[in-house]
């Protein structure tokens, strides 16, 4: 990850402008930073405005209780009580915080100085490795993780498919596989068992433990679905497989028992057992050897007898499998072994199996077990994480090493599980474990940079400051410039403002400077220079919340909170953000305008339904609880009303709190939460929206609705073919405006050659023909004249109808 120097005009301009700023400053800089605490230049106006803070701060959610009053007089006596005792007891007031005491986060991704030149020069080395697959999954691999600073939901999934496809081994198949469906949540989906195919090839449970690349095969339909279940042999099956009988020369006694066999037969399972046989040992010259020492039951040896005339398992239960593998890897019967291994992981079904059998699997070597459970619990994500057993199994020292010894130490199994424990609980102490345990598999410098950056960010987390800012120094030394911001924030929080300031100050000399070097030096920053940062930060990545934030809070403790509003409204208009829309709800709470702040905090439940406020740990279900008791609340049909009245005039925050609304009258209405999502799809809320669309496919009420909701769902995951079988069942069903326009949405992003384009507007007639919402229709005439103005296409609605829709 070189990082390329400042050469421009402009560029050595600000450099010279910073290191000017730095003299002036001179020792009293210095003075500055010698208390931990961060002071202005004039105490005295600090006091002031510290002074009018105080006074703006002052308005807290207890004012709401006079409201409240006033406007619930026709209410009983009992429920105004309970009410007003419900918001008196918010005993924290829900005040705005002071801007000072506001930090960005550190964000647990890999950022380099210059993301287009690292994608560029990774898009090269993909290119020159076309004929390497394996090498190819790494590098997938690799993209996936430099792209998800953007958060592009449908790009980092095209990431894990592609490497998906270029897998190889069994344990890249079943990790990849696991992710896909962990991306889609299908945990989720009910009635969706975790080892269900689902018809996609690439996430077959059965295909992934097949070892090999099979390029031809990636885009099939699995057959799983269609296959019939093997049938348990019976006596006559075993009959009919043996060969004719043969002369049993040579006998094994167990105890009291003798077990006859083929000489030949069993010799030919190991080249011990050839050289005990026909070689120089005693035993060659033997008519009965005995067999009682060598960790078999008389049963497993009968099983062995069975196996060298059959080659079959399919005959025997589990634990006598077990004891065959066993015997097998003792006296070195390969072809036994594979078939042990490969007939065991066909039995592992459930998470309590996994757990049993991948202790023998450990134990005896065979990785296809031991894949095969993998896969069980890995698919059970993010349930199995909260299972210690489970967690035995990966997060101990130990575990690892145990998984080691069939090879299966991987960066991409630890890669995935630590993900998964980041995004369920940072803090945890699985977490931890899990990004010590992804340190150590690190191979290369791009892993140990990731693996070591985002152990300092738990460890931030978690106030271990000194462990911190040694994973952050390490991840730095292996060429991540954003690390440094880590290994700075850890200093200031030790009580050395001026050493962050300077380590910050030296990345922006000698580095291509970014939106986040601003913004971290400004942390440690005061005053003029602090605003200027800011300024710089913005300028160059408009996307950061965090100075938005700030000078909004600043403009509040100045006494101007419809100017902070303002601020927060140019992010907002391009970013939906939880954070800038809790400090805006706070704001309009200050200035009582209630209706404002309600909306703010149903659009933020809308993104983040279990929504914790920052300062006070209030969750946002109880701030709309309280503030529903002093806006006046609308009826199921004027929320229809507003709705199509803030969805024309496009204001989507307002359209996604109606929505929310809606749904707390009508809880569970599928139509609701498919709009939903359809609405946070349009704002690039991509999990949002997906979480919607898994809700809305859990509370269909027919199967042609639910098939509708799964090709969605498929086809904002990749798979198209799938997505248009799903449209096609339910048109079978009944024809609806919903699946014709799905149909026509897959078709379009497919192939829009002059053919398809015309079939595209014969899908969105028929649409039109369907009932359903002035809403969606206006949609698509939009979209058909559109259509057909590119074409030359005449339109074929009458005036009458477009006056309809």
């Amino acid at each position: 990850m070189g990082m390329p120097k400042l050469s421009s005009f402009s560029q050595q301009q600000r450099v010279f402008t910073e290191k000017t700023r730095r003299k002036m400053r001179g020792l009293k800089l210095v003075e500055r930073f010698k208390s931990i605490q961060v002071h202005a230049l004039n105490s005295e106006a600090t006091s002031r405005r510290n002074k009018a803070t105080g006074e703006a701060r002052a308005i807290t959610i207890r004012s709401l209780v006079s409201k409240s009053k006033s406007n619930t007089t026709t209410t009983t006596t009992t429920t105004t009580t309970t009410t007003n005792s419900a918001i008196a007891n918010l005993v924290v007031p829900l005040q705005l915080p002071s801007a000072d005491t506001l930090e960005p986060s550190i964000e647990p991704y890999l950022k380099p100085t210059n993301l287009v030149e690292a994608l560029a020069e990774l898009y090269h080395r993909l290119e020159c490795c076309c004929l390497q697959s394996e090498k190819k999954t790494s590098l997938c691999v690799e993209q996936f993780t430099l792209l998800r600073s953007l958060g592009d939901q449908k790009l980092l999934r095209r990431c894990l498919r592609t490497a998906r496809q270029n897998a190889e081994d069994v344990l890249s198949k079943v990790v990849l596989s696991a992710w896909l469906r962990f991306e889609r949540r299908e945990d989720e989906l009910e009635g969706v068992s975790s080892m269900d195919c689902g018809g996609c090839v690439l996430e077959c449970p059965k295909v992934n433990l097949v070892k090999g690349f099979s390029p031809c095969s990636i885009n099939d339909r699995c057959q799983c679905p269609q296959g019939t279940k093997e049938e348990t042999s019976n006596e006559e099956s075993v009959f009919l497989c043996l060969p004719d009988e043969e002369k049993k020369d040579v006998s094994f006694c167990i105890g009291s028992e003798e077990i006859d066999c083929v000489k030949w037969r069993i010799a030919a399972l190991s080249d011990p057992f050839k050289a005990m046989l026909y070689g120089g040992f005693a035993e060659s010259k033997m008519r009965k050897i005995d067999f009682s020492k060598n960790g078999i039951s008389s049963k497993g040896m009968r099983a062995v007898e069975l196996y060298s005339r059959a080659k079959r398992l399919d005959f025997f239960c589990a634990m006598t499998v077990l004891e065959l593998l066993s015997f097998a890897n003792s006296f070195c019967c390969e072809e036994m072994k594979a078939a042990c291994d490969a007939h065991l992981a066909s039995f592992v079904g459930s998470v309590d199996d996994a757990l049993i059998l991948i202790d023998y699997g450990l134990e005896e070597r065979a990785p296809l077990l031991v894949a095969s459970c993998l896969q069980v619990l890995l698919r059970e994500l993010p349930n199995s994480l909260h299972n210690s057993k489970v967690m035995n199994v990966f997060c101990s020292s130990e575990g690892m090493k145990r998984l080691a010894m069939v090879g299966y130490d991987s960066f991409l199994l630890y890669y995935f599980l630590s993900q998964v424990a980041m995004e369920e609980i940072m803090v945890s102490e699985t977490t931890l474990m899990l990004l010590e345990r992804l340190g150590e598999c690190a191979t290369e410098r791009w892993q140990k940079a990731l693996a070591f950056h985002q152990l300092g960010c738990v460890l931030l987390e978690r106030k271990q400051y000194k462990e911190a800012q040694h994973s952050f120094e390490v991840a730095a030394e292996a060429g991540h410039v954003y690390s440094v911001a880590g290994v700075a924030r850890t200093k200031y929080k030790q009580g050395q403002p001026y050493s962050a300031y300077k380590l910050i100050s030296s990345l922006i000399f000698e580095h291509k400077p970014a939106g986040w070097m601003y913004q971290e030096r400004a942390l440690y920053n005061m005053g003029r220079e602090k605003s200027f940062d800011l300024d710089v930060a913005t300028e160059l990545d408009p996307s950061l919340s965090f100075p938005y934030k700030y000078r909004a809070l600043a403009k509040v403790e100045e006494k101007h909170i419809k100017a902070g509003i303002l601020e927060l409204d140019k992010i907002i208009g391009f970013k939906l953000s939880p954070d800038c829309l809790e400090v805006r709800a706070r704001m309009f709470i200050a200035l009582k305008d209630y209706g404002s702040a309600i909306k703010d905090i149903r659009a933020l439940l809308t993104l983040e339904p279990n929504y914790i406020t920052s300062n006070e740990k209030i969750s946002g279900k109880y701030l709309v609880h309280l503030l529903s008791h002093v806006v006046q609340q609308k009826s199921q049909a004027e929320c229809w009303m507003q709705l199509y009245e803030q969805w024309s005039s496009v204001d989507d925050v307002g359209s996604l709190a109606i929505i929310h609304q809606m749904l707390e009258n009508e809880p569970g209405k599928s139509l609701l939460e498919f709009r939903q999502s359809l609405l946070l799809l349009r704002l690039n809320c991509q999990k949002a929206a997906m979480r919607s669309l898994r809700m809305a496919r859990n509370h269909s009420s027919s199967l042609q609705e639910r098939l509708i909701y799964e090709g969605w769902i498929l086809y904002d995951t990749g798979y198209r073919d799938e997505a248009l079988a799903r449209v096609d069942r339910s048109i079978t069903i009944q024809r609806s405006f919903e699946a014709y326009f799905l149909k026509a949405y897959v078709l379009a992003d497919t192939s829009m050659d002059p053919e398809s384009a015309s079939y595209v507007i014969e899908l969105l007639e028929e649409a039109l023909k369907c009932p359903s919402d002035g809403l969606r229709k206006g949609q698509i005439v939009v979209i058909l004249i559109l259509q057909r103005h590119a074409m030359r296409m005449p339109l074929q609605l009458g005036t009458q109808e477009l006056i309809k829709v």
